[in-house]
């Protein structure tokens, strides 16, 4: 559906996007994820048009539109601020595209109303100023004006991060259940790796302009390519030689004692697994444990390293800062990487030290 082959982007001598392929299938949801400055908005601005490349190309649905103008590519963009216009109403809102396009007045106000109730605006509200809505109304109007040019391909540029973290985690949910009723391709761009795994099919993680690795939510938490999708995604302790030295002592694993080492926060655990399994208990000490409700957080001095833990409450006693305890990891669940490259360490030559 979407395919940016070779994608290079400049702005004078300072190179944005050095080299960028990407492939969108038809109907997915895919999120461009990264921190502030990284690329994933400019990457998103040349898919709709708004940047030219200075190489590469851009594919839409078989067809190249590189340098097709914005209003020519079929595509819907909801901008982080909405991009409203706040003189107007509702309904002109969202009929501003439909106007442009002079659709006739009857077919733009059944198209109006009929995108209104399925982002579920009511009438009422489809004759107020925006100013009179609240943020998580405004965006679902802005969505609204995406959607009623039917365009093939909706662009969303961090469009809930003005909201509160109550309405960002309700809204979420909408636009991921809006989309799939739609069934339009989306590509979504945040910084939350929250909404990035919550909503996405596939997630492609950005760093300094370069994608660091692509895949579905699950693959790139569970098996990060790199240290900096690692440290990026999720929570993870960093392991020192020592607890790796002491782990493969009593595994009979094979880890390697001079990469860069991860374990995430959920992976250990103050009891003995169920079934055994090949979890070890290594000794350590509590530093600390912060109650959250359902869980409580623990870092325990295992061997030189602070391994954070998640402890779920279930009204069993739990040993207290300073006290002695056990902390039991499986091997397979730390993560390695190449200490200059960064790259992951395959499973078979984890028993060789990186150098």
């Amino acid at each position: 559906m979407i395919r940016l082959d070779n994608i290079e982007v400049t702005f004078g001598d300072f190179v944005a996007i050095p080299n960028l392929d990407l492939h969108v299938k038809p109907g997915e949801f895919f999120t461009l994820l990264g921190p502030s400055g990284c690329g994933k908005t400019t990457a998103l601005r040349t898919l709709a048009g708004f940047i030219e490349p200075s190489a590469g190309t851009v594919h839409v649905d078989g067809k190249n539109v590189t340098r097709l103008p914005s209003d020519k590519r079929q595509v819907g963009m909801v901008f982080q601020n909405y991009a409203l216009f706040p003189s107007m109403s509702v309904w002109e809102n969202i009929a501003f595209g439909l106007r442009v396009r002079k659709e006739k007045s009857a077919e733009t106000d059944h198209l109006v109303r009929d995108i209104a109730r399925r982002v579920e605006l009511s009438d009422d509200q489809l004759h107020k100023n925006v100013a009179e809505l609240s943020g998580g109304q405004q965006q679902r109007v802005a969505v609204a004006r995406a959607l009623v040019l039917r365009p093939k391909i909706l662009l969303l540029d961090e469009p809930l991060s003005n909201l509160d973290a109550k309405l960002r985690h309700q809204l979420r949910q909408q636009l991921k259940d809006l989309q799939s009723e739609f069934g339009i391709t989306t590509v979504y761009v945040t910084h939350d790796q929250d909404e990035a795994l919550a909503m996405s099919d596939r997630v492609a993680v950005f760093n300094k302009g370069v994608v660091e690795q692509v895949g579905t939510p699950q693959s790139i938490y569970d098996d990060a390519a790199t240290e900096f999708v690692c440290n990026f995604i999720g929570d993870s302790s960093p392991l020192t030689p020592e607890f790796i030295t002491e782990l493969n002592r009593l595994s009979g694993a094979g880890l390697s004692t001079a990469a860069n080492s991860y374990l995430r926060v959920e992976k250990a655990s103050l009891t003995q697994p169920p079934n055994g399994g090949t979890a070890v208990g290594l000794s350590g000490q509590v530093v600390s444990r912060t109650y959250h409700g359902l869980h409580s957080r623990y870092i325990v001095r295992s061997h030189g390293a602070d391994l954070r833990l998640l402890v779920k409450e279930d009204g069993v006693a739990q040993p207290a800062a300073g006290s002695q305890t056990t902390v039991y990891v499986q091997p397979g669940h730390v993560l390695q990487y190449h200490p200059d490259t960064g790259k992951a360490l395959e499973k078979q030559d984890q028993a060789v030290a990186a150098p």
